[in-house]
């Protein structure tokens, strides 16, 4: 009667050829075969998972500093044409203009972006729903057939 080594997990066990086993004992062994290599895709997974997240996690921090300086660099613009404007206007008169385009322009932000939320709640999925509906009816109805 030969041994075969196998591991299992952090151990070695020795164990008898699958042709001397019974249907009980392989039905046992593939049992926990299968449980290790479901807890081996899942820590697989919860790695992947974890380095993806610290990419987009340092992806939105760059994002976040480009938009920052960004935001920067429209200031700076909006004083150069402050400063333009005040070639032929008083200063304060520059400003104001400039200030009430932007105050209008946030105003038009702000109605477009309030009516898209407003068409994305509630925030329930409704053709998923549906969907599900009218599967469960369909298979209703051929249940009773």
């Amino acid at each position: 009667m030969s041994t075969e080594q196998r591991p299992a997990g952090d151990r070695i066990e020795s164990r008898p050829p699958a042709a001397e086993l019974g249907t009980a004992e392989l039905v046992k062994q593939a049992s926990q075969q299968i449980t290790e290599l479901v807890r081996g895709e899942l820590r697989l997974a919860a790695a992947e998972v974890k380095d993806k997240g610290a990419r987009a996690g340092m992806g939105a921090g760059l994002l976040g500093g480009a938009g920052m300086v960004a935001a920067y660099g429209v200031a700076a613009l909006l004083a150069a044409v402050i400063a333009a404007l005040a070639l032929v206007l008083p200063v304060w008169a520059a400003a104001l203009i400039v200030s009430a385009v932007l105050f209008a322009v946030a105003a038009g932000l702000a109605i477009t972006g309030r009516g898209k939320v407003t068409e994305a709640v509630p925030p329930t999925p409704d053709e998923a729903i549906e969907s599900t509906k009218q599967d469960l009816a369909e298979i209703k109805q051929r249940t009773r057939r």
